[in-house]
């Protein structure tokens, strides 16, 4: 169970950390000069096509299969520059899903220019029994953050500034400019405070095979001291394609034992001319 609470949402939902395993990597980026991350303009076509697909596998390390994760990006209908950002996280079509079945959704609904969040909803079912539900509203231009849980208000909160939500910082972060050697600061609502996450652009580095070909990739890691929804022992790294489309096609996180890779085995944005759509295998 412990090494199932640490699935995808390890890596994206609880997803940014960065102990003395990265400290190697982080020591070589300069950080005299952070400032707040901007999403370019330019980037905001594929980025929030409003019609954006994307599958991974997740495996355990020796390439074990123990989950799966769904993203889309979806506009809003009869609404302007609003979208919700969907994520599931399954066990299905793994074989640990007879032992502890996981069927959890987010939903992240952000507007404006800078698609920050407004609305954030999560329907958990883990194990046989576990299930929740919880809310999050934000209203950005006051600070104030109401928390639901299960229909029970858990918390009213005050942060000065702007924030995301885990999930709009790792869709909006993308869409920002990638200064190989340095870094920029993404605020972000988490554990109950809001976190000036520092987003270290490490390296370019070139994969002869992805599900889209061959392709050159910016490595990303993110550094945050939060935990998220998810436990989270290790560094996280994430490579983007190092193009207009910044598609995420590889994750890997590491864990208490061993660490988790989310591989992209689906791709679908129409926006991103670059890369053909590639649907999901049948299982």
């Amino acid at each position: 169970m412990i090494l199932l609470r640490m699935t995808v949402l390890t890596i994206i939902v609880g997803l940014w950390s960065s102990p003395a395993s990265a400290a190697n990597a982080i020591a070589a980026v300069d950080h005299k000069n952070l400032y707040n991350g901007i999403i370019d303009p330019a980037l905001l076509v594929t980025g929030y096509s409003g019609k954006e697909n994307l599958v991974y596998d997740v495996s355990w390390t020796g390439g074990i299969k123990i989950g799966e994760l769904h993203l889309q990006v979806n506009s809003l209908p009869d609404t302007k520059d609003e979208y919700e950002i969907r994520a599931t996280v399954t066990t299905k079509n793994a074989a640990i899903d007879l032992i502890y079945p996981i069927r959890d959704l987010h939903v992240t609904r952000v507007r404006g220019p800078k698609r920050l969040p407004y609305h954030y909803e999560i329907w958990q079912k883990e194990g046989y029994k576990y299930r929740a539900h919880r809310v999050i509203e934000y209203n950005q231009e006051t600070g104030a953050i109401t928390y639901t849980k299960n229909n029970k208000l858990e918390g009213l909160f005050q942060v000065d500034g702007e924030t995301n939500n885990e999930f709009s910082s790792f869709f909006n972060s993308r869409l920002m400019d990638f200064p190989i050697g340095g870094g920029f600061i993404v605020p972000t609502f988490a554990d109950k405070k809001r976190v000036e996450v520092v987003v270290n652009a490490i390296a370019t580095r070139y994969f002869d095979e992805t599900l889209l070909g061959p392709v050159t990739t910016v490595e990303i890691m993110p550094v945050m001291t939060f935990k998220g929804l998810y436990d989270k022992k290790g560094d996280t790294v994430i490579w983007y394609t190092n193009d207009e489309c910044r598609v995420p096609v590889m994750i890997n996180s590491k864990i208490l034992i061993g660490s988790l890779t989310a591989e992209l085995t689906a791709y679908e944005n129409p926006a991103c001319t670059r890369y053909p759509s590639v649907a999901l295998k049948k299982k």
